[in-house]
């Protein structure tokens, strides 16, 4: 099959190699899954970068989408041409999709209806998943006001639609106004651009002083200053599942403790399988009904990895990236 691949840590144009490697096949317990597209997440990127190694060779990229081609003992033949997209391909795995072919656990690929393109489910396994069990763990938010950091990023692109429809009013974070009018599509009710104005002013302006309900938030290193200026109200909670760097981020106790803030971390390849579950069903629902909507801002060809790699790290782009893995 043809893969690509890194054997040490680098940038992308240092370390990628595309080239051929055996098939693999299916154990117990596996299917292989003949990919039509890979995802490209900036973890991915992180990894590649500065992630120890998980064994001598990587292929990068956790999600993907595909055809179940073969199945290892004790799985159903059934599953045979099964369109399916995976999740954690690549976490604690030294094979992910960014190839022809992968072989994982039965569970980790998960039924793609027909109605979904396979490029919208290589967007399923870190973006919607984290979107979802962000979604989860905030409860109800209907008819409350929500800061969501990053709305027009591959995550907060999905938490935007997703919390719109649960009833909340979106106020979302944004770069440019491209990214503005890419988060209102969404349904965000309004957009800060946090380059060039002052969110938590903002934020008190539409929330008449108060603060929001509730903070989704991609970066806690920005976020954090944020929260003893009252960005959030009492008995407000944030919910983070991401950060730039510092990896040692500051908080202001007292502005929290003295307003209840709630503080809830998850990283989405570490769900508890009750979690997960939970959040495979419910997407899986939303897949079928046709409730999202997807935005595919590049494709790139298997041998295009590099372009892809760099696109992610420059994040310019308005939609998900995605490898074209099928030729």
């Amino acid at each position: 099959m043809k893969a690509a691949w890194y054997e040490s840590n680098g940038g992308a144009a240092e370390v990628m190699v595309v080239g051929d490697m055996p098939t693999p096949e299916p154990a117990a317990g596996e299917v292989r899954v003949r990919l039509h597209a890979s995802g490209v997440n900036p973890s991915d990127v992180k990894s590649r970068m500065a992630r120890p190694l998980g064994g001598p060779r990587i292929i990068p990229n956790s999600d993907g989408a595909g055809v179940i081609d073969a199945v290892g003992e004790g799985v159903a033949a059934s599953r045979m041409g099964e369109r399916v997209w995976t999740w954690n391909a690549q976490w604690q795995r030294p094979f992910g999709t960014s190839a022809q072919y992968v072989v994982l656990p039965s569970a980790q690929a998960v039924h793609l209806p027909n109605n979904v393109s396979f490029e919208a489910g290589a967007c399923m396994g870190i973006p919607g998943l984290t979107a979802l069990q962000a979604m989860r763990l905030a409860g109800d938010m209907r008819g409350k006001q929500v800061l969501v950091t990053g709305a027009s990023s591959a995550v907060g692109h999905y938490i935007t639609q997703m919390l719109t429809q649960a009833g909340a009013q979106v106020i979302g974070t944004v770069g440019n106004p491209a990214k503005a009018a890419h988060a209102q599509a969404a349904g965000a009710a309004h957009c800060i651009l946090y380059k060039s104005e002052d969110v938590v002013a903002r934020v008190k302006a539409l929330t008449g002083g108060q603060g929001v309900d509730a903070v989704i938030d991609m970066d806690f290193s920005t976020t954090a200053g944020w929260l003893a200026q009252g960005l959030v109200k009492h008995h407000g909670q944030v919910i983070c599942y991401g950060s730039n760097p510092p990896p040692d981020i500051s908080i202001s106790f007292r502005p929290l403790l003295f307003a209840s803030i709630g503080l809830k971390f998850f990283l989405v390849y570490d769900l508890t399988p009750a979690d997960r579950q939970a959040c495979l069903a419910q997407l899986s629902e939303m897949l079928t009904q046709g409730r999202l909507t997807h935005t595919i801002g590049a494709v790139f060809a298997l041998d295009q990895v590099v372009q892809a790699h760099q696109t992610v790290e420059a994040g310019q782009t308005i939609g998900n990236v995605v490898l074209d893995t099928a030729n």
